[in-house]
C-alpha cells in the first residue's frame, strides 16, 4: 500500500487544527459562562486561559497544514487530486505559490488560516481587555469550526487522487496566471476575513453588556486595516479584470466583483458611524448591524463563489458546500438576532439628532446611501436566484441597471465627501454655512460652465451618449469641489499653526496632522476617493475601433496611428502565444512614441486561451490594445483598440486612499505645553469648524 508522508501530515493538521478550535470555543464559553463563586472563578479563569492557549496553537498547526499544501505543489506531487487540477510541471514558481488559493479547497484552508491568524494577534493581545477578548476570541474560535468542519469533511484538499500517479498536473486556470494575482486574492480574503474580528468584539461587547464604546475604540484599527485590505483587493482585481480579461473596462458588475463590494459599502458605513457612537453616544443599534450585516456579506461572497447559485468568471466550480454556507449564515444571523432582542435596551442613544444641518446628518445621509447601493447591488446579484424560484427561470441584471441606479448614488456620496467636514457637530450656524461654502461652490460653479462652454464636454453634441456626458460633468465639477473643501481645511488648521509657531506652510501643515492623523489622514482618504471618481467618471468618454491587420496596414483612432510591423507565433514550456508588434504614433508626428505587442496565449496542460493586452498608460489616457486572434479567411490578426481617458486616476486614488489609510491610523502626536496654547487661541470662527 502506498503512503503520501505530506498529504497525511496536511490532514492530521487539519484534524488536531479542529481538535484544537472545538476546545477553544467550548472550554472559552464555559469559561465565561461559569458561575461567579470565587473558586469558580479560579476554575473559569484557568480554563479560559488553556482555551487562549489552545486557540493559539491552532494558528501553528494550520501554518503546517498550509505549508503541507504549498509543499505538495512544489514537489508536484500529484497524488493530492487538489494539486493535480490545479498545477503542472511547467508553471513558473510563483503560480505554484499561488495555487494554495486558486481552487475550491485551498482557498478555504488560506480563508481558516488568515482567521487562524487574526485569533492569534487577538489573544497575544488580550490583555487590552480580559474579559470582551475572551468573549471576541470564543466567538472567533466558533466561526473557524465552521471552516475546519469543512475542510475536514465536506471539502479536503488533501484527497488522494484514486488511480495510477499522473505523469503532469491539469495546470492553473490561465485566468489565473498574472502577477497580480499572486496577491489579488490573499489581500481579498485579508479583508473578508478581517471583518470577522470587528464582528467578533461587537457581538461580544453585546453579549456581556460592555459599557461605554471602549469596545469600539479597540476594534477601530482592526476595522481600518481589514478595510484597506478589502479596498486594495477589490482594486486589485478590478486591475487584473482590465489587464486580462480583455474586454476594455476594469468592472463589469459581475456577481462576484458585486459580492466583494457590499461588505466594502457597509464596511465604510460601519467606519464613519461609530464616529457618531464615539462622540455622541449615537447610532449603536445602526452600528451593531452595520457590522453583523459586513461580516454576514462576507459569507455570502466567500459562498456565491462555490455555490454555483451564479455565473461568474472569478466562480469556482459549483458543489454541494453553498448547503453548508446557507445552514452556517442562518445560524449566524440567528445569534445576532436573539443576542440583539434580548440585550437591545443597552443600545439606546444618549443623543439626539439637532439639526439637519450638522456633522450629523451628514454621517447619516452618508450611511443611508450607502446602504441603497448595497441593497442594490444585493438585488441585482440574488435577482436571477429569485427569479429562478419564481419564475423557473434565470432573468440576469446587466450592466446598465447597475449604472442607472449607482450612479446618481455614487454622485451624491462625492457632493456628501464635500459638505461633511465642512459642517460642525450638533448644528453649523447661517454664517458659518456662508463662510465655508463660498471657495467649494464657486469651484463648482467654475469647473462646470469652464468644462460646459470652454472644453469639449458637450452633453448636446451626441443624442446617444448624453447622459454619460452630463453625469462625468457633474462628477469633474463636484470633484473640483471636494478638492477645494478638503484643500482648504488643511490650510485653515497650517494657517493657525504658522501663525503661532512660525513654521513655513508644508511643517505647519505636517504638524496638523501629526497631531490629528485620524481627521486628516480620512481627508486624505476622502481625497484620494475623489481622485477615483475623476478616473471612473473618463469612462464616458471611451473610443474603441476593431481591424484586421496585416503587415504595414494602419488604424487610427483618435490622435494615436497604429502601424502594423509584424505578426508572428512562439511557444514555451507552458504556453503558446500569437503576437503582433505594432508601432504607435501620435497626431501628424513620423516619431514614434512606443511599440505595443498584444498576444493571445494557449496553454497546453489547460487547453484553454488567455488574452494579454499591451496598455500604453499615461495621465491623459490608456491606449489599449487586443489581439483577438486571426481572420481564418485571410490569416490576418484582428486588433481591436481602446482609449480610455483617466483610467490612470483610479490606481492612483487607490495609492492615496492607502496613504491616508496608514496616516489615519498612526497615533496622535503627543501635545505639548506650546501645541497645547496653541488650540486656546483659534479664533471661535475657526474652532467652530474644527470641533471634531
Amino acid at each position: 500500500m502506498q503512503t503520501h508522508p505530506m498529504p497525511e501530515f496536511g490532514s492530521f493538521s487539519l484534524l488536531l487544527a479542529l481538535v484544537l478550535t472545538v476546545y477553544t470555543f467550548v472550554a472559552g464559553a464555559f469559561a465565561l459562562w461559569r458561575p461567579s463563586t470565587s473558586t469558580a472563578n479560579d476554575t473559569a479563569g484557568r480554563l479560559g486561559e488553556t482555551a487562549r492557549r489552545a486557540g493559539m496553537s491552532s494558528f501553528l498547526v494550520l501554518t503546517c497544514a498550509a505549508f503541507a499544501l504549498v509543499w505538495a505543489a512544489f514537489t508536484n506531487d500529484y497524488s493530492v487530486s487538489y494539486i493535480l487540477h490545479h498545477t503542472n510541471r511547467a508553471l513558473p514558481t510563483a503560480y505554484k505559490f499561488s495555487s494554495l488559493w486558486s481552487g475550491q479547497e485551498g482557498s478555504l484552508l488560506l480563508w481558516a488560516w488568515l482567521l487562524s491568524a487574526y485569533g492569534f494577534v487577538l489573544r497575544a493581545r488580550h490583555r487590552v481587555d480580559v474579559r470582551l477578548s475572551a468573549f471576541a476570541s470564543t466567538i472567533l474560535a466558533a466561526v473557524q469550526v465552521f471552516f475546519l468542519l469543512l475542510l475536514n469533511f465536506a471539502a479536503p484538499p488533501f484527497a488522494i487522487q484514486p488511480g495510477p500517479l499522473a505523469l503532469d498536473g491539469f495546470g492553473l486556470n490561465p485566468l489565473l496566471q498574472y502577477p497580480e494575482m499572486v496577491i489579488h486574492p490573499p489581500m481579498l480574503y485579508l479583508g473578508y476575513v478581517g471583518f470577522s474580528v470587528p464582528f467578533a468584539f461587537a457581538l461580544g461587547a453585546l453579549m456581556m453588556r460592555y459599557p461605554g464604546e471602549k469596545w469600539i475604540h479597540i476594534t477601530r484599527r482592526w476595522t481600518m486595516v481589514t478595510w484597506l485590505f478589502l479596498t486594495c483587493g477589490i482594486f486589485l482585481g478590478a486591475h487584473w479584470a482590465y489587464s486580462v480579461l480583455g474586454w476594455g473596462g476594469y468592472w463589469g458588475w459581475d456577481p462576484v466583483e458585486n459580492a466583494s463590494l457590499m461588505p466594502w459599502l457597509t464596511g465604510t458605513a460601519f467606519l464613519h458611524s461609530v464616529m457618531m457612537q464615539e462622540k455622541r453616544g449615537m447610532m449603536k443599534t445602526w452600528n451593531v448591524w452595520l457590522i453583523f450585516s459586513t461580516f454576514l456579506l462576507t459569507l455570502l461572497g466567500t459562498d456565491l463563489t462555490r455555490s454555483g447559485l451564479v455565473s461568474s468568471v472569478h466562480a469556482f466550480a459549483q458543489s454541494s458546500i453553498g448547503d453548508w454556507f446557507h445552514g452556517f449564515m442562518l445560524i449566524v444571523f440567528g445569534v445576532c438576532l436573539f443576542t440583539f432582542f434580548k440585550q437591545k435596551d443597552h443600545l439606546k442613544s444618549e443623543n439626539k439628532l439637532e439639526s439637519l444641518v450638522s456633522r450629523e446628518s451628514s454621517f447619516l445621509f452618508n450611511n443611508l446611501i450607502l446602504l441603497v447601493a448595497c441593497f442594490t447591488v444585493l438585488w441585482g446579484t440574488l435577482f436571477p436566484i429569485i427569479s429562478e424560484y419564481v419564475q423557473g427561470s434565470k432573468v440576469t441584471v446587466g450592466a446598465p441597471f447597475y449604472n442607472r441606479v449607482n450612479i446618481p448614488i455614487g454622485l451624491f456620496l462625492l457632493f456628501l465627501t464635500g459638505i461633511g467636514p465642512l459642517l460642525a457637530w450638533r448644528s453649523t450656524s447661517l454664517k458659518s454655512i456662508r463662510r465655508n461654502f463660498v471657495l467649494p461652490g464657486n469651484a463648482v460653479g467654475i469647473a462646470f460652465l469652464g468644462l460646459m462652454f470652454g472644453g469639449d464636454i458637450k452633453p448636446w453634441k451626441d443624442a446617444d451618449s448624453w447622459q454619460a456626458t452630463f453625469f462625468s460633468l457633474i462628477a469633474f465639477s463636484l470633484a473640483a469641489g471636494v478638492i477645494t473643501a478638503i484643500t482648504a481645511e488643511f490650510l485653515r488648521g497650517a494657517n493657525v499653526l504658522r501663525t503661532q509657531t512660525g513654521k513655513n506652510l508644508l511643517s505647519s501643515v505636517i504638524l496638523l496632522v501629526r497631531r490629528n492623523t485620524r481627521r486628516y489622514g480620512g481627508y486624505i482618504i476622502h481625497f484620494g476617493i475623489v481622485v477615483m471618481f475623476i478616473g471612473i467618471a473618463g469612462g464616458a468618454f471611451n473610443q474603441a475601433k476593431e481591424q484586421e491587420m496585416g503587415f504595414g496596414d494602419t488604424l487610427q483612432l483618435g490622435p494615436y496611428r497604429l502601424v502594423c510591423q509584424s505578426f508572428t507565433q512562439d511557444s514555451n514550456a507552458n504556453f503558446d502565444t500569437e503576437y503582433a508588434l505594432l508601432d504607435v504614433y501620435k497626431g501628424n508626428s513620423t516619431k514614434m512614441i512606443t511599440q505595443l505587442s498584444p498576444e493571445k496565449r494557449f496553454y497546453h496542460a489547460s487547453e484553454t486561451y488567455a488574452t494579454m493586452v499591451a496598455n500604453r498608460s499615461t495621465l491623459e489616457n490608456d491606449l489599449y490594445v487586443i489581439y483577438e486572434g486571426k481572420n481564418p479567411d485571410t490569416d490576418k490578426p484582428i486588433i481591436k483598440v481602446f482609449i480610455n481617458p483617466l483610467i490612470a486616476w483610479i490606481w492612483i486614488g487607490v495609492g492615496i486612499v492607502v496613504i491616508g489609510t496608514f496616516v489615519a491610523l498612526v497615533p496622535n502626536l503627543a501635545k505639548s505645553a506650546a501645541t497645547s496654547r496653541i488650540v486656546l487661541d483659534v479664533p471661535a470662527a475657526e474652532a467652530e469648524v474644527h470641533h471634531a
